[in-house]
C-alpha cells in the first residue's frame, strides 16, 4: 500500500514553488506550505464534551444499520463524523473528501482518513423504518444522562410543523396548502425553556397540522410521566384537535392550545367586546385591551372546555383583534395569554435548526432515508444544544450557532506528531482563548451519571 504522506509531502514541496506575491503589498507572499493545519480546533471541545456524557460509547453500543456485511468504515464511526461535520456547518456529503485528510477530525474520529462521500451515500441508504426506532431509543437515552446532570423541575412542550422543500420525485412529499409550497410536512416538539429538541417526525406533505398529533405526542408524555416531571403543552390553532386535548388531559399535561376566531367565539365574547368599545370612546383613549373566559364546546367536542379570551383595540384602530386559547389551566386569563405567547421562541429554535444544522436535507428518493437524515442533524443540533447551555461560559449561552462556530469552532490549529502523541498548537492570537479554557474546564467538571 503506498504512503498518502507520501504525496502530501510531495504536495507541499510543490507549495513552496507555487509561492505568490501581492500586486498590492510585494512584501506579502502566499503559498499552502504551512502544514499539517486545521480550520475547527474548537472540534476538540465538543468531542471532549460527548466523550464526557457517554454520547460517543452510547451511539457504538446502540446503533447499526440493518447490514450484515464487514465494512471499513463502520456504521457508528459514519454517524459520528456527519454529527462532527453537521456541527462544523459541512454539511454536504462532498465535504466528507475535502475533509478526509483534516488533521482534527482524523483526531477525534481517531482515523487516519475520513469516510468518503460515495461511503456516507451508502450509508444513508442502508437505513430504514429500525432505523429510526434506534434514534427514538439513543434521544430517550441521552435525556437519560443530560437530566442527571440537570433534572428539569417541568417540561414545557412547544410544538409546531414546518415545511422542508422538495425539489424533484421524492417519496411522501405533496403541496401543502398552508406554505403553498412542495414539500415534507414535519411535526417537531422541543423544550420552549431549554430549546432542545424532543421528538421530530417526518411526515408527508400533503397532511394537516394536527393529523395524529395526539399519537406523535404520546411518547413524550409517557415518558415525563415516567420520569414524574410535570408537563406543559402549548400549540398554535394548527392543533386545535380534541384528539390532542384529550390526549393531554389523559396524561396530566396542562395545554394552552389557540383556536381559530370564529363568530360563535367571538359572540361568546361580545360582552367584554361592547365593554373595551365604549371605553375607548368615552375615554378617548388610543389603545385599550380586555380579558375574560367562557366554557365552550365545538361540534366535534366531547364535552364544554375552558377558553380564555383577548381583545385588543390596537393604536390607531376601530377594529378589535381577538386571541382565544383553550385551557385545561386554572390561571386568571391574562396570564394563560402571555404564558402562550410565549410559545414565540419556537421560530427561532426551527430557524436555527434550518439555517444552522441543514435539517431540511431531504434530497433521497426514499421518505425513510429522509427521515434517517432529519434525525441525524436533529442529534447533532442537541449535541451542540447541550454543549452550548452546559458548559460554554455563561456569556455565550444565548449565542447562535453560527456565533458560536466563529468564536471557539473555527479556530486555526497545527498538529506536531511526536512520540505517539499529537499536540494541536492552536492560533496565538485566538481572541476567544480565555472561553476556550472555559468551556474545557466546565466540561471537565460536569458530574454526569452513566448507564
Amino acid at each position: 500500500m503506498s504512503n498518502p504522506n507520501k504525496y502530501r509531502r510531495k504536495g507541499l514541496s510543490m507549495d513552496i514553488l507555487n509561492t505568490f506575491t501581492l500586486k498590492s503589498n510585494r512584501q506579502i507572499k502566499i503559498n499552502f506550505d504551512g502544514g499539517d493545519l486545521s480550520s475547527d480546533a474548537g472540534l476538540l471541545l465538543i468531542k471532549e464534551f460527548a466523550a464526557k456524557i457517554g454520547f460517543t460509547k452510547l451511539i457504538k453500543k446502540k446503533f447499526k444499520t440493518n447490514d450484515t456485511s464487514v465494512r471499513f468504515h463502520k456504521d457508528d464511526e459514519n454517524l459520528m463524523q456527519m454529527l462532527y461535520q453537521i456541527i462544523s456547518a459541512y454539511f454536504e456529503d462532498d465535504c466528507a473528501d475535502e475533509l478526509t485528510l483534516d488533521p482534527v477530525f482524523n483526531a477525534i474520529l481517531e482515523k487516519n482518513s475520513l469516510a468518503s462521500q460515495p461511503t456516507l451515500s451508502r450509508f444513508f441508504n442502508r437505513m430504514d423504518e429500525d432505523t429510526l426506532l434506534q434514534f427514538d431509543d439513543i434521544d430517550k437515552s441521552l435525556r437519560d444522562t443530560i437530566y442527571s446532570i440537570k433534572r428539569p423541575e417541568h417540561m414545557l412542550l412547544d410544538l409546531d410543523s414546518t415545511l422542508f422543500g422538495t425539489y424533484g420525485n421524492q417519496e411522501g412529499e405533496g403541496f401543502n396548502f398552508h406554505y403553498q409550497a412542495h414539500g415534507y410536512h414535519p411535526l417537531l416538539c422541543y423544550d420552549g425553556l431549554t430549546g432542545d429538541l424532543l421528538k421530530a417526525e417526518l411526515r408527508d406533505g400533503t397532511l394537516h397540522c394536527s393529523n395524529d398529533a395526539d399519537k406523535f405526542m404520546a411518547p413524550l408524555f409517557q415518558e415525563y410521566l415516567e420520569r414524574g416531571i410535570k408537563t406543559y403543552l402549548r400549540g398554535d390553532s394548527g392543533f386545535s384537535s380534541p384528539r390532542l386535548y384529550k390526549a393531554c388531559e389523559t396524561n396530566g399535561c396542562s395545554y394552552a392550545i389557540r383556536l381559530k376566531q370564529n363568530s360563535s367565539l367571538v359572540a361568546l365574547a361580545s360582552d367584554k367586546d361592547e365593554d373595551l368599545y365604549k371605553a375607548a370612546k368615552e375615554d378617548q383613549i388610543s389603545y385599550a385591551v380586555t380579558y375574560g373566559e367562557f366554557l365552550y364546546q365545538a361540534g366535534s367536542w366531547d364535552y364544554p372546555r375552558r377558553v380564555v379570551f383577548k381583545i385588543e383595540k390596537p393604536y390607531g384602530q376601530l377594529t378589535h383583534m381577538y386571541t382565544f386559547i383553550v385551557t385545561n389551566m386554572d390561571m386568571e386569563p391574562y396570564q394563560i395569554i402571555q404564558f402562550y405567547c410565549g410559545r414565540g421562541r419556537m421560530e427561532n429554535f426551527i430557524k436555527e435548526g434550518k439555517n444552522g444544522f441543514d435539517f431540511a436535507a431531504v434530497s433521497s428518493h426514499s421518505k425513510a432515508v429522509n427521515a434517517s437524515r432529519m434525525r441525524i442533524h436533529m442529534l447533532a443540533y442537541n449535541l451542540f444544544n447541550w454543549f452550548r447551555r452546559l458548559v460554554l461560559p455563561v456569556n455565550m449561552r444565548k449565542q447562535q450557532v453560527d456565533t458560536i462556530r466563529l468564536k471557539l469552532i473555527k479556530i486555526a490549529a497545527r498538529a506536531v506528531r511526536s512520540a505517539g502523541y499529537i499536540t494541536f498548537k492552536l492560533c496565538s492570537s485566538c481572541p476567544y482563548k480565555k472561553e476556550f479554557y472555559r468551556t474545557l474546564e466546565n466540561i471537565q467538571q460536569l458530574t454526569v451519571q452513566l448507564e
